[in-house]
């Protein structure tokens, strides 16, 4: 809550280039809403986050013209940077933040260098465990890292440094409602049979093709299990009417998408999941306690998704599969022991209790708002002054500016 007679603090949070970025920044957003805060999502102009945001509301989006380092191009990679140093710049000129918060990637680091310029609170959200290089680079600059993994914290150079585990949204949670009516509801939801064992295959934003590649090339070795079995697969754009073809063909029960919105009922219809091993897919599995099959995307930076989802394999929350031994013998046979053996199904849901975090995006919000509380850097009220902001996303309804005094 807000103190009396207190304006609300406004909080802007870098969250773009990925859903690993996105979706906990919408978390801890959500937070700071039912606290009273005004706040600001920063996103990449990218189709993911363009897609994501779409179910965001009570709060502005705006988007940086930022770009990630690809095939070595620093020249884009240094222009954009500049793009989104200014306009950062003058979305936070024409309205203080009391705090920002990054939450890694390329869309990160602009929004830092301006807060700090302007003597805001400033922070940052690593939820893998390698710290990622925008989150290295940036620790130094920040007042507080907050971070998901505990082996995390040894691995950043910040004066404050808190294990909060990585924020879900409210939607992705076992709650108390009883499993199969749950399991029921969500496989009807989505078009899928509700009594069928149903396997969820999902590459992330990025890496879905070598998932995409498996899975085709293990189905002829699943044949026994076509008539009982149902998939629920997503594809990524561009491989999706292939995949859709070879599911057609082979007559299997499947529904096939390229992307969807409503991932906590996708998790919730599922027996188990092929998913890589970014972070906040990890913590969405662990909240929903869903048993998986892990394959590292193996391009990932610094191989953080691997160690991720060692750990979670070390704990027994999950198996571990490298993309480079993703032989489809050994990926059915994972496959029907994860789906049919009950006994291993449970020792894993058990497993997955402990990295499950379901106050990590409440802490967030409390930890920036007492930052903010204690050392006050918004302009008094007789500074501040109307602004014509940068205009939400296109198609968007049009919300109250954070800046309006």
């Amino acid at each position: 809550m807000t103190q009396p007679g207190a304006k609300p603090p406004f909080v802007a949070i870098a969250c773009g280039g990925t859903g690993g970025h996105l979706f906990p920044g919408l978390a801890v957003a959500g937070q700071l809403n039912q606290r009273g805060c005004r706040t600001a999502l920063l996103i990449s102009p990218k189709e993911i986050d363009q897609q994501a945001v779409k179910s965001a509301r009570g709060m502005e989006i705006f988007i940086l013209p930022a770009v990630g380092l690809q095939n070595r191009n620093y020249f884009s990679f240094t222009a954009s940077f500049v793009k989104s140093l200014f306009t950062a710049r003058k979305i936070f000129r024409r309205c203080k933040p009391d705090a920002v918060l990054a939450m890694g990637g390329f869309t990160s680091a602009p929004p830092i260098f301006v807060a700090r310029e302007l003597g805001a609170k400033t922070f940052l959200h690593e939820s893998n465990t390698i710290p990622g290089r925008a989150n290295r680079f940036l620790a130094r600059f920040v007042n507080e890292a907050f971070v998901g993994f505990p082996e995390t914290v040894s691995r950043l150079r910040v004066g404050k440094i808190t294990h909060t585990g990585t924020p879900v949204r409210p939607q992705f949670s076992v709650g108390q409602d009883p499993v199969e009516p749950r399991l029921r509801q969500c496989r009807l939801a989505l078009g899928l049979d509700p009594n069928r064992p149903t396997v969820l295959v999902m590459g992330g934003s990025q890496g879905a093709s070598g998932i995409n590649e498996i899975i085709l090339a293990t189905l002829p070795g699943l044949a026994d299990h076509h008539s009982t079995w149902q998939w629920l697969h997503l594809t990524g754009a561009a491989h999706f009417e292939q995949v859709k073809r070879t599911y057609a063909e082979r007559s299997l029960k499947a529904v096939v998408q390229p992307f969807l919105a409503d991932m906590d009922l996708a998790l919730g219809a599922a027996t188990v999941a092929v998913s890589r091993a970014g972070a906040s897919s990890l913590a969405e599995i662990a909240a929903m306690r869903l048993p998986s099959l892990l394959v590292p995307f193996p391009a990932a930076a610094d191989n953080h998704q691997f160690h991720n989802a060692r750990a979670f394999e070390t704990t027994g929350a999950a198996r571990l599969l490298e993309q480079k031994n993703a032989a489809p013998e050994r990926v059915a046979a994972m496959l029907r022991e994860l789906a049919e053996n009950e006994a291993t199904r449970i020792s894993m849901q058990t497993a997955l209790v402990p990295w499950h975090s379901p106050k990590a995006a409440e802490q967030i919000a409390e930890n920036i708002l007492n930052a903010c509380w204690s050392s006050s850097v918004s302009l008094p009220k007789e500074n501040r002054r109307e602004a014509e902001l940068p205009q939400p996303l296109s198609g968007e309804p049009k919300q109250e500016h954070v800046c309006a005094a």
